[in-house]
């Protein structure tokens, strides 16, 4: 029970302090404009998923942003070894947060269905 608990809370501090490496010490322009919308740290704290969303739904710029995350992920992992109080910062992965387009996707069906109806 203890163990998810520190789970959940340094999810959440990863995720509020990836924000703010973006934000700040990242200059790469293929990353501007992401938002970190949730992180998944395994159970020993080993490994990091964190996942993303951009305002664009272009595949090229998609795989620019991705391109442009794994050439940080270096600095963002520094910077996080720095700024939390763990033992072993963890491996990160960036992979992007496909459920915002899956929600749109499902309003356009919805909005169809309702359209035919009347």
């Amino acid at each position: 029970m203890v163990q998810h608990y520190r789970v959940g809370r340094l999810s959440q501090e990863i995720q509020r302090e990836v924000n703010d490496i973006l934000m700040k010490r990242v200059r790469d322009p293929r990353v501007e404009g992401v938002t970190i919308t949730g992180v998944e740290v395994t159970g020993d704290l080993q490994n990091a998923t964190i996942y993303y969303s951009t305002l664009s739904n272009l595949a090229s710029d998609a795989e620019k942003t991705q391109k442009g995350l794994d050439k940080a992920t270096g600095l963002i992992r520094r910077e996080l070894g720095q700024r939390l109080s763990i033992y072993v910062t963890p491996e990160l992965k960036f992979v992007r947060d496909e459920s915002v387009r899956y929600g749109d996707h499902i309003d356009e069906l919805l909005n169809k269905l309702h359209q035919q109806d009347r």
